[in-house]
């Protein structure tokens, strides 16, 4: 049985109780899987960061989206109250333009989204509309 697969665990050192090829060997990987890990774990650093402000990329678009969508609505209902007041048409100029605003909220909202092409876009490949 040779020192380095004694029972006792006390294999790889010689009788001087200097390391033996094998724990040579052992330390020389084990040195070379920490420089490894701590490159990786260097390079994954800026991502997390990266990743950090991702949500906050988020936020600040599920809020320009449901601005779009409120506003639209908003300005829809304004028009129709304004149309009233002068028309006398109470309450029909209100509900015609709040129902218009409300279409205009949801197409702003899926154009902003990119859900919907612009007017006038056209494919790259064969100039073709969308």
């Amino acid at each position: 049985m040779s020192a380095s697969q004694r029972p006792d665990g006390a294999g790889g050192r010689s009788a001087g109780g200097s390391p033996s090829g094998d724990d040579g060997d052992l330390e020389r990987r084990s040195r070379s899987l920490e420089a490894a890990l701590a490159a990786r774990k260097a390079a994954e650093r800026p991502q997390a960061a990266r990743d950090g402000t991702k949500g906050m990329a988020g936020f600040g678009n599920a809020l320009r989206l449901s601005s779009e969508f409120i506003a639209g609505v908003i300005v829809g209902a304004g028009i129709g109250w304004f149309f009233d007041r002068f028309a006398g048409t109470s309450p029909w100029g209100l509900i015609v333009f709040l129902l218009l605003g409300f279409a205009a909220g949801v197409f702003n909202v899926l154009r902003a989204s990119g859900q919907m092409a612009e007017f006038g876009a056209q494919k790259r490949d064969g100039g073709e509309r969308k």
